[in-house]
């Protein structure tokens, strides 16, 4: 029995009329009365008891009508389904993405691909570093991930999706929360709360201190932005801090922009090789979310750096 039989079949049985039920499906009516004869053959059973006047139904036939509707039914939304995957506008994507992310970009690009792909289911890791979504991104526990760069590895692209100032966050008691804008040399006697030596801000802070002639004193390294904060709130020391989390408002954090220092840059990163049309609608997605007037537009297609050019970048 094939489906295109099944088919005919049920416009017979819903129309009770074979000239009716040819005229629906588009079709002469012999041929349609051949096939129903046909498929009647290949279950050994009559489906119709036909009359002049009208084709009526047998227990077989109805059998055959309700579960066919089913099966047809459930092919027509297989069918709906496989397109769907296809095209790319539905599945599971795992996403990594960094603590200062959580305050802006992944918001607004969660919002956007629930609107644009409603059918994409996105799961979400924060508060990673760049080296673990590196190491998730090889080993296929993620899709993709907003990290910071650069990228060490050779087997990751990435595009950079937007540029963000860098902000001092200080306890609200302390002198450097003044309304000004706080230059470098200042902090050489600060405490610093750092993220972990391996990720990128880590660096990024030593840098800075080490231009402005001095080494940073890390008293403090945690593994979330929001535990950074409140370590800034309770007075152990000061942070440095892509703008973003501007958007997180503890008591006792004042957050103040630093003099003369070069923005940090967010990337969307993935496998190189990997060509799902999923992962390229989600980029898709980045690329609108972050395509604001304060942020660069995206490049376009996938992006390799050298080894040497993504280590020398700031």
């Amino acid at each position: 029995m094939e489906i295109r039989q099944l088919s005919y079949f049920i416009a017979v049985a819903e129309e009770r009329h074979f000239g009716r039920a040819a005229k629906r499906l588009h079709m002469a009516q012999p041929p349609l009365s051949q096939q129903i004869r046909q498929l009647e053959d290949q279950l050994g059973v009559r489906l119709f008891n036909r009359t002049t006047r009208r084709v009526d139904l047998t227990a077989a036939g109805q059998l055959l009508l309700d579960r066919g509707r089913q099966i047809v039914n459930d092919i027509e939304t297989l069918k709906a389904d496989v397109y769907q995957v296809g095209k790319g506008a539905t599945g599971v994507l795992r996403v990594g993405f960094s603590g200062s992310a959580t305050y802006g970009v992944m918001p607004q690009i969660a919002r956007l691909a629930h609107e644009i792909l409603p059918g994409l289911s996105l799961v979400l890791h924060g508060e990673m570093l760049t080296p673990s979504m590196e190491a998730g991104l090889r080993d296929g526990t993620l899709d993709a991930a907003l990290l910071r760069p650069p990228v060490a590895s050779q087997e990751i692209d990435y595009r950079v999706v937007a540029q963000e100032p860098l902000v001092l966050a200080v306890p609200s008691f302390s002198a450097l929360a003044e309304d000004r804008t706080v230059a470098m040399h200042e902090l050489q006697d600060q405490d610093f709360i750092a993220y972990a030596p391996e990720s990128v801000l880590y660096r990024i802070t030593s840098d800075l201190c080490r231009k402005a002639g001095f080494q940073p004193r890390i008293t403090q390294v945690v593994g979330e932005t929001s535990t950074m904060l409140a370590f800034v709130a309770a007075g152990g020391g000061v942070a440095i801090m892509p703008s973003r989390v501007r958007a997180f408002q503890l008591d006792g954090v004042t957050y103040r922009e630093i003099e003369n220092v070069p923005p940090v840059e967010l990337a969307v990163a993935w496998l190189h090789g990997n060509h799902s049309t999923l992962l390229q609608n989600f980029l898709d997605v980045v690329a609108a979310a972050t395509s604001g007037p304060s942020t660069p537009a995206p490049l376009p297609g996938h992006v390799s750096f050298p080894t040497d050019e993504r280590l020398s970048q700031p």
